[in-house]
């Protein structure tokens, strides 16, 4: 019986445990990462019904959050597959690429919570 994902542990040879232990790493990394968001953006929503101000305006905010959340979620584990498969395949390993998305929009959304509380 074979390791799942068999895509990835079909290819190439086995890389040295360091590097895989170091990608497993990061994949937990972007997990909490995850799990970050979305409970900033539930926190974000709970806090705008708590107070006096108009919780119209964070909602969508908040949204993002948790939108972002599930995004990285599932961003991890094709990151973890694609890290893995290239050092299997010793290749070089893919770029950042939706890490720069992440980023833009964690930065978007910083932006608007900010001036939601200048407001």
């Amino acid at each position: 019986m074979g390791r799942w994902p068999g895509r990835v542990y079909r290819e190439g040879d086995e890389p040295d445990p360091r590097f895989t232990f170091a990608n497993e790493r990061t994949f937990l990394a972007w997990l909490r990462t995850s799990l970050a968001l979305v409970v900033a953006g539930v926190a974000v929503d709970v806090l705008a019904e708590s107070g006096d101000a108009d919780a119209g305006g964070y909602r969508p905010l908040a949204a993002a959050l948790i939108v972002l959340g599930m995004a990285a979620s599932a961003v991890a584990f094709t990151r973890w597959m694609a890290n893995e498969r290239a050092m299997r395949r010793q290749e070089p390993l893919p770029g950042l690429g939706m890490g720069t998305v992440l980023a833009g929009g964690i930065a978007v959304i910083a932006l608007g919570l900010a001036l939601l509380l200048l407001v």
